[in-house]
This record gives C-alpha cells, sequence and structure tokens, in this order.
C-alpha cells in the first residue's frame, strides 16, 4: 500500500476528471419485451434498451407498422448484456411464429 502511494504522490489530480465514474459497472441491459394490443389483443415482439420508452413510443403511434393497433400494455420482458444476444432472442421468439409460445412465456412472467 507504501508503493501505491509513493508511486501516486507525483501525479496532479486532474479538475473534473473522475476516471471510476467513467467506468460503466452494470451497464443498462437490453431487454426483449412483448406487447399485447388492449384493442385487439395482438402481440409484438420487440428488443430496446429503454422499455418504459419504447412503450410510450408504440402507444404514441410512431411506429408505422403498429399505428393505429393500440394502446399497448407491457406484458413481459427478459434482460440481456448485450444487443446482440437481445436481438438473437427477438429473433427466436418470432421465428417460432407461435402464439402459444409468446401466451406462455406471458403466463409464466405474471
Amino acid at each position: 500500500m507504501a508503493q501505491l502511494g509513493a508511486r501516486l504522490d507525483g501525479i496532479e489530480e486532474v479538475v473534473g476528471s473522475n476516471p471510476i465514474g467513467s467506468t460503466r459497472f452494470g451497464a443498462v441491459p437490453f431487454h426483449v419485451y412483448i406487447l399485447q394490443s388492449l384493442s385487439t389483443g395482438r402481440f409484438y415482439v420487440g428488443q430496446t434498451k429503454n422499455v418504459e420508452e419504447r412503450l410510450a413510443y408504440h402507444n404514441a403511434n410512431y411506429s408505422k407498422s403498429l399505428k393505429n393497433r393500440g394502446p399497448w400494455k407491457l406484458v413481459y420482458t427478459e434482460a440481456y448484456a448485450s444487443r446482440s444476444e437481445a436481438v438473437r432472442r427477438e429473433q427466436c421468439i418470432k421465428s417460432q411464429k407461435d402464439r402459444t409460445l409468446i401466451e406462455r412465456l406471458v403466463s409464466a412472467s405474471r
């Protein structure tokens, strides 16, 4: 410990620098989410970094593919450490083209 202190004695602190704070430990994960339309009962599967923001986006009718099909409610999420993992899972769920798979995921999360 004394050796570390001796090595750091000649180093000046840079004002405004926070090297430990800039390291992203526990970064916000990516999410696979399932929405259900309250008007039609249909499901939508997607992935995002911010689920609440994405739900608001869909409910504001900004998404061309979902326009006028809502309102939407969030019924399921899964967290992943990287976008590539989330995209892979999203594609896996979508490739099944199986409503019962989605319904099982949703019911298991309740």
